[in-house]
């Protein structure tokens, strides 16, 4: 098993949108899926272990974004950033969210992922800590962005590092892009913007 494990990490490195994530956890015993609740029930630790309440996001348009340090898409901090820079404040916030989760592209702990941000991306916006990304087995976060049954709008599939989630300032789930949507699209700014 840990040599196929292994097999399928290198072959997820090499052909990017493998789950690697779906695979590698199948040892563990699913949690109960979640019943419908608010997205600002939701809580999570940031990336230097504070216990951060989504209750604190109402009003605010929020971006949330599955992140990785040593991914093809790791250059989208540089934009990620600027998105922040742009419209970031009282009314839209960013939460990047270190995963491992494909790849094992992002091995490194709390405070060397804070490191790699800070110098490389001059990172400001929130970054939490670590987590699974998985519908059904990951951080509740992640389980109320990929299931219907719990944000009551769609079901999503967290396809590699960089998904994005986006979620209106009434906390109403509004869309999900895969990796290759830019930051700066305009699909993303304009949310950002509140247009």
């Amino acid at each position: 098993m840990k040599y196929l494990l292994f097999g399928l990490a290198l072959f997820a490195c090499a052909n990017e949108p493998t789950a690697v994530a779906d695979v590698a956890v199948t040892a563990q015993t699913p949690n109960e899926p979640m019943e419908t609740r608010s997205f600002y029930d939701l809580r999570a630790q940031t990336i230097d272990g504070a216990d951060f309440s989504f209750n604190s996001l109402k009003g605010k348009r929020v971006l949330i974004v599955n992140v990785a340090s040593k991914c093809g898409y790791t250059p989208q901090y540089e934009e990620l950033q600027k998105l922040h820079e742009l419209y970031g404040g009282e009314n839209f916030v960013i939460l990047g969210f270190p995963a491992n989760d494909f790849g094992f592209q992002e091995p490194g702990s709390e405070s060397e992922i804070k490191s790699f941000c800070s110098q490389n991306y001059g990172v400001t916006f929130q970054m939490m800590s670590k987590v699974k990304t998985n519908r059904s087995r990951g951080h509740e976060v992640y389980q109320w962005l990929c299931n219907k049954s719990q944000n009551g709008v769609e079901d999503a599939k967290v396809s590699w590092n960089f998904n994005k989630f986006l979620i209106d300032g009434n906390g109403q789930w509004v869309a999900h892009y895969e990796s290759r949507m830019d930051p700066l699209s305009t699909e993303i700014t304009n949310f950002a913007a509140g247009k």
